[in-house]
């Protein structure tokens, strides 16, 4: 057996964003029943973190306005997390009042990229969600942090690695639990990848970084090896490779979990997920965009 397989860990984190990430960018309102049954199918498949939806104002992303009805809804299973996003803190207080026990946050490393998606600084972002960090703490609740535009800004173009460690490193001195560096727009070549990857390992925990990466080039799953090698253990995906972001022009889907659950499984990296199931949740939901 090669250096490398040998090096690979023994079990991965696969976290779904299928139900937020991969929905918010659709323009047909999806029932909220069908929002439901797909968490539900997707912890059936054997999930463990689902991102369920997202708490932002209802006229930003109108998808989601179904937020609360969403969280009432899912059957919550023993062992499965289900974050939510949330912008600031009149969307903590209604993610609080749904029973949440994971929230997730977002900034950039582009500035322009920040000014278009949330018009405000990646300073005035800090500013909008330390209070939600705050109150995450407050109760007892676990908070992971999206660095958007990593690697590639369709606004500033390439990224300076420094700037997307720093803005990292900002949020785990908030105090947020794990930090998930996003290829937003799936540009990022294994150079990209690598230059960013030794310079988060030099400077960040590495045991709290994870990637969220975009497939537009079919480059997800090579920098998901370079991931691997770098020690990271949990990676996103979207069941069905679903997803893109509504300010981020060219950013199509996400990794899909189907296509990163088959690569893990070559590798004999544990991770109890059943990809056929994933796949079948995602068509599924699909025909509910009908």
């Amino acid at each position: 057996m090669s250096q490398f397989l040998q090096a690979l860990p023994q079990q991965v984190t696969v976290f779904e964003v299928g139900p937020r990430d991969g929905l918010q960018n659709e323009a047909a309102l999806i029932p909220s029943t069908a929002k439901i049954a797909f968490v539900n199918e997707l912890a059936d498949a054997g999930l463990k973190w689902i991102e369920a939806t997202s708490f932002v104002h209802p006229k930003a992303v109108p998808q989601l306005a179904d937020a609360g009805d969403v969280m009432a809804g899912i059957d919550r299973r023993p062992g499965v997390r289900y974050p939510v996003l949330v912008p600031n803190e009149r969307g903590m207080e209604r993610a609080l009042e749904t029973g949440v026990d994971a929230v997730c946050v977002f900034t950039a490393a582009s500035e322009e990229f920040s000014q278009a998606n949330v018009r405000a600084t990646i300073d005035e972002t800090f500013e909008r969600f330390a209070p939600v960090v705050a109150l995450a703490h407050a109760h007892d609740i676990w908070v992971r942090g999206y660095v958007s535009m990593a690697f590639h800004c369709p606004y500033e173009g390439r990224i300076a690695p420094e700037k997307a460690v720093e803005v990292s490193a900002r949020l785990l001195d908030l105090g947020v639990n794990e930090v998930a560096i996003s290829d937003t727009v799936g540009l990022a070549t294994p150079l990209d990848m690598d230059a960013v990857l030794a310079l988060a390992a030099d400077q960040l925990p590495v045991e709290k970084l994870a990637l969220h990466l975009h497939d537009t080039f079919d480059l997800a799953l090579p920098n998901v090896m370079l991931g691997l090698e770098a020690g990271i253990t949990v990676f996103d995906g979207a069941a069905g490779g679903l997803g893109g972001c509504p300010f981020a022009p060219g950013a199509p889907g996400n990794l899909a979990t189907e296509k990163l659950v088959r690569l893990l499984d070559g590798l004999g990296i544990e991770t109890g997920i059943d990809g056929d199931k994933v796949a079948a949740a995602a068509e599924r939901i699909r025909a509910a965009m009908q």
